[in-house]
């Protein structure tokens, strides 16, 4: 089969989000302007740079009107300019399910998912202390894409990393271990995937840059 998105996939489901998988799960923590915590997950999220180190998150959803606001993350991101990413291992399965409600504003995820919140080092917003491995980033640009709807919207969020945190019962022979920390992937429809069985294999031998970028 094949189709164009605006025409419709003629499916049960959209099969999109089930094609481009897995995906790392950006479990993003925030504060808002008056110091109040949120937690969320969102199903599009990676890295996009590593000197200096920029991770990225989007958001899907209706743009603010005088009877509602946008998804409390960018809200919060949009006040303080910092957020936090965690990482969800497979142990921490339940409880980012959990603070993936549609909560009100200013309910504290981390409180209705029982977890602990650690102290960031170079930022006010909290990270999951409990996670494998959590970032401390500060806001580096939004970009709004074009949505389908006029009262919708797509808003990519970009952060530095300026600040690192790794359990270190997640480190291995010095480095860290990603198949202990059995990393939570999001697929399509109610897909999830744990990555628990890595393997290695080392790029063919040539110079330049290409060489620098394999040997980092």
């Amino acid at each position: 089969m094949h189709y164009s998105p605006e025409d419709g996939h003629g499916l049960p489901h959209n099969p999109f989000k089930a094609i481009v998988s897995p995906r790392p799960i950006g479990w993003i923590g925030s504060l808002d302007a008056e110091g109040r915590a949120n937690l969320a997950p969102y199903s599009f999220f990676n890295a996009v740079a590593d000197a200096p180190p920029i991770v990225m998150f989007s958001t899907t959803g209706r743009k603010a009107t005088p009877d509602a606001g946008v998804k409390d993350s960018l809200s919060n991101i949009r006040e303080t300019k910092e957020f936090t990413f965690n990482v969800v291992g497979y142990d921490l399965k339940d409880p980012m399910n959990a603070s993936s409600g549609g909560f009100e504003a200013g309910e504290d995820e981390f409180d209705i998912a029982g977890l602990e919140k650690g102290a960031s080092v170079k930022i006010k917003a909290p990270f999951v202390a409990a996670a494998p491995a959590a970032f401390e980033c500060v806001l580096e640009r939004e970009v709004v894409l074009p949505a389908w709807g006029e009262d919708m919207m797509n808003v990519v969020v970009f952060g530095r990393v300026v600040h690192v945190h790794i359990r270190d019962d997640f480190i291995t022979d010095g480095l860290y271990d990603a198949e202990k920390a059995a990393h939570l992937a999001r697929g399509g429809y109610r897909d999830y995937s744990v990555a628990r069985d890595l393997f290695e294999m080392s790029r063919p031998a040539g110079g330049g840059q290409e060489a620098l970028s394999a040997a980092s």
